[in-house]
């Protein structure tokens, strides 16, 4: 019999249709014109599926390529696995060299998720990976134009697909590519939700609807011929609903059967259709015979890259007894031949499932202790054929706890291959799956530790729970345990809890003795109390720290990460600049980081260098700060770190170019920082880092407007983050409300800012200034204050000793003097900002100085540094006092 694939399933799809071949059509006008993208959503049976075989059949009639992908229901748990059906068909045609030189940076990143070439040693940030596929795709686009990326039951897709999707829409206009994707509406997780309504926002979506009477009574005479009677027709619209799906099948019934379209017949339909879904296509199923139906469901419980072979070995069937089966289930409108342009496989199929509704009737039909067997059985052929613990993971997931060693040793191989190509969240399922079992006890810690690592990125407070579990059961010693009391703290951290990192980790250094372990736990107690914004360092504080530091050579990473800390306080503290850049250069080795304090190295965090990057800024040595935060970013971009790493990257590669005073460089990093930072999450403190840096360098430029609309946007304003934010937030803040004309609120922000920086003992007057701003904006109102304030900031500047902070000092003293007073003062401040790297600093002296001393050279020299600067209000102060004919009086 043959098997009937009608054009009716595309009735009443004229509309859809329409819109599809425009979007074809404007795709291959220009190949530079931006991306387009089309969502087909509706109920299962509508026809989706039919409307991307027309967009496939309109496309490639007109030249394009076409690559297509389709979800399912059992495979939600496979990583990647629908973008790979995607990509792979471009890159497999490739040999290794070809694909690594086309890919360049991006093959070592994308490459393991896509399958084309094994993972590294280092687990992949989720986040790189996404960039990594979406670069990919943008390559690829541009050497196949017009290409056309279908996506069919975008519903059931996997959520690292999801992730890639949601982002590549976002970069549409960049790339010219026609992206369709059908999906039902509901039946996904929150966060595979959030993804598809990001993909669809703002762009039309086709909401499919039922056949009407009409058009079935069309369709019932265009398949059973034209003597199908009024009341015939009306009754098959009436039992399927309009569904365009079981309106095909039930009319296929109807000829197997030969039963004549009159009303006399009308009556049997329902029965004819109950038994083409659900309870009535099991029934149908069993009819066919019990190998049949083993068959049936050994291919349901593949899912994909279904094979007689395979399903044989699956359902203990011989080769010719599968063969048989397999062309009943054929003649059943079951299964159908595999289309081979359809997608790549990650294996030769042979065949498919008619329709996704019979594979997952198929697959629930199956009793619940023999499908679990069934899994079992799947996972070992898998793993037996060579394809790694990774790919056996769905079936894995299925089987019934008992007990398993062999299990939880293949979950956490498994696990590790996932976050290997950057699937923290399959790694988590796995290992969750693996604590099922359970583990022996023995080795359950450690499950529950590398479960803790797996969520870490993801989910800080899962991370919490599974380590403090880890850490309260036996199995975790040595070197691992103080891992696990690290990662906890970094966990504790990132989900502002604080207090909480720095008392897990004292407590774990007074369990030890002295030694490289409780060095380093000490060390990340002084690091973590050092970035609190908070009141929790205990008294004394600084001074241990300093005792501590005086003993260590930097022989060590222990000694050099305490070095780095104990720097990093001081140059908070305002202490001498260059015994804080001696202690620094002792945690280096030749000037460079040392093996194991990498960027990228896990051991101590990106915390610890930040500090180290920070102090250099802070102490005038931009060279080495700057050094060090392009290092970072090269690091990350690299690897692949596309979340918060490269964010905390790019913000703090703009906050090096804004201490240098390179204004319109910053802006452009610390904008890149934000966007990053917006995927990874708003209040965490590189959201911080990055927004307050963006309003301090909009300030600098004079663009005071735009530094408001930022600060409005993204949520500068208090409560402010309970870790340190360089520079201080309260200062900026009140630098902001002043620049604004809202007097009043800054002085009370920047009285604010003074009490915080006087629980922490923070007298840094660079990177909290709040005494140099508070003291002009006091000048008239209180002129005592602001004369007491400008003498503690040039006291703590010449104590501090760096040309910028005395420098500035000096410029906050000549604002609050007149005559010739304030004439030396600003030529001091000149003079000291001119040895200063902050060159804006230096543009403003020399604008201030040319003002006051009524000297052109002056003013035009500062308004040539301020043009180099991008400080447009700098250069507009300028001109203005060049234009009204400076000169002496």
């Amino acid at each position: 019999m043959t098997e009937m694939r009608p054009p009716a399933a595309l009735w009443e799809r004229d509309e859809e249709v329409a819109v599809i071949t425009q979007a074809v059509d404007t795709l291959c006008a220009d190949r530079s014109s931006p991306g387009g993208l089309l969502v087909l959503q509706g109920e299962a049976g509508f026809g989706k599926t039919a409307l991307l075989a027309e967009t496939r059949r309109i496309a490639e009639q007109r030249g394009c390529t076409v690559w297509s992908a389709r979800a399912g229901e059992t495979l939600r748990s496979v990583p990647f696995n629908v973008v790979r059906q995607l990509l792979q068909p471009a890159l497999v045609s490739m040999l290794p060299e070809e694909a690594r030189e086309y890919l360049g940076d991006w093959y070592d990143i994308a490459g393991p998720a896509l399958g084309i070439t094994d993972p590294g040693e280092r687990y992949a940030d989720p986040q790189g990976v996404c960039e990594g596929l979406v670069a990919v795709v943008h390559r690829l686009a541009r050497r196949d134009w017009p290409l056309v990326l279908l996506i069919d039951d975008a519903h059931w897709a996997d959520q690292e697909t999801l992730r890639w999707l949601a982002s590549f829409a976002e970069r549409l206009a960049d790339v010219c590519v026609l992206v369709v994707v059908a999906r039902r509406p509901g039946g996904i997780s929150e966060a595979g939700a959030r993804y598809l309504d990001a993909v669809a926002a703002d762009r039309p979506v086709a909401v499919l609807s039922a056949l009407t009477p009409e058009a079935a009574a069309g369709l019932t005479r265009a398949t059973l011929g034209e003597n199908a009677d009024a009341a015939f027709c009306r009754e098959v619209w009436a039992v399927t609903d309009g569904n365009p799906y079981e309106t095909v099948e039930l009319l296929a019934k109807v000829q197997d059967t030969e039963l004549e379209p009159v009303e006399a017949h009308a009556g049997e339909l329902r029965d004819l259709n109950r038994s083409a879904r659900g309870g009535g296509l099991v029934a149908r199923l069993e009819q066919l015979g019990i190998d049949a139906t083993r068959f049936a469901w050994a291919a349901a419980i593949l899912g994909n890259d279904i094979t007689v072979d395979l399903v044989a070995r699956l359902s203990t069937l011989n080769v010719d007894a599968a063969a048989r089966c397999a062309e009943r289930l054929r003649s059943a409108r079951i299964l159908t031949v595999a289309d081979p342009s359809a997608r790549i496989r990650t294996a030769p199929a042979d065949l498919e499932f008619v329709n996704p509704l019979i594979a997952t009737a198929v697959y629930n039909s199956i009793p619940d202790a023999l499908r679990r067997a069934m899994h079992g059985i799947a996972a070992r052929i898998v793993t037996d054929s060579g394809r790694g613990a990774a790919a056996a993971a769905r079936h894995l997931l299925e089987v019934h706890p008992e007990d398993d060693e062999e299990l939880v040793r293949q979950l956490r191989e498994a696990a590790r291959e996932h976050l290997a190509v950057g699937a923290p969240d399959a790694a988590r399922r796995c290992l969750e799956r693996a604590l099922e079992e359970p583990p022996r006890p023995e080795v359950h810690a450690r499950v529950l530790y590398e479960l803790g690592c797996a969520t870490f990125l993801t989910a800080p407070a899962r991370t919490i729970g599974h380590l403090r579990a880890a850490l309260g059961m036996p199995g975790l010693d040595g070197d691992r345990r103080v891992d696990a009391v690290v990662r906890l703290s970094q966990a504790l951290l990132h989900n502002d809890q604080m207090e909480e990192a720095v008392r897990t980790v004292e407590a774990e250094a007074s369990r030890l003795g002295p030694g490289p372990a409780q060095m380093r736990l000490r060390t990340v107690q002084f690091m973590w109390e050092g970035i609190h914004a908070g009141e929790t360092a205990s008294p004394g504080r600084s001074e241990r720290l300093a005792e501590l530091a005086a003993t260590c050579t930097g022989r060590d990473n222990s000694e050099r990460a305490l070095l780095i800390v104990r720097g990093f306080d001081a140059m908070m503290r305002g202490e001498n600049a260059e015994e804080i850049v001696e202690i620094c250069d002792r945690a280096l080795v030749n000037g460079r980081l040392a093996p194991g304090l990498g960027w990228t190295d896990s051991e101590w965090g990106v915390e610890l260098l930040l500090m180290l990057a920070d102090t250099y800024a802070y102490t005038d040595r931009l060279d080495r700060a700057e050094s060090l935060y392009n290092e970072a970013l090269h690091a990350y971009d690299t690897a692949g770190w596309s979340g918060g790493h490269l964010a905390l990257a790019h913000a703090y590669v703009g906050l090096g170019r804004r201490r240098r005073g390179r204004l319109e460089a910053a802006e452009a990093a610390l904008r890149e920082s934000l966007r990053l930072a917006e995927h990874v999450g708003r209040g965490l403190p590189l959201y911080w880092t990055a927004t307050c840096n963006l309003v301090d360098t909009l300030l600098a430029r004079g663009h005071v407007d735009e530094a408001w609309e930022v600060a409005e946007r993204y949520g500068f304003a208090p409560p402010y983050p309970s870790t340190i934010v360089l520079p201080d937030p309260r200062s900026v803040r009140g630098r902001l409300l002043l620049a604004v004309g809202r007097v009043q609120e800054g002085v009370n922000e920047l009285e604010a800012a003074q009490k915080a920086a006087a629980v922490r003992g923070h007298h840094n007057p660079v990177h909290v200034f709040w005494a140099a701003d508070l003291a002009r904006a006091l000048a008239t109102e209180d002129p005592v204050r602001a004369a007491r304030l400008a003498v503690d900031v040039r006291r703590q500047a010449e104590r501090f000793g760096t040309d910028t902070a005395i420098g500035e000092a000096l410029r906050v003293a000549a604002a609050l003097e007149t005559g010739q007073r304030a004439v030396r003062l600003a030529a001091q401040a000149v003079a000291y900002l001119e040895s200063s790297p902050c060159q804006y600093e230096h543009a403003a002296a020399r604008v201030e100085y040319g003002i006051l001393a009524r000297s052109v050279p002056d003013l035009e020299r500062g308004l040539a540094l301020a043009r180099s600067c991008g400080a447009d209000g700098l250069v507009e102060r300028a001109r203005e006092e060049l234009g009204a004919g400076v000169g002496p009086r």
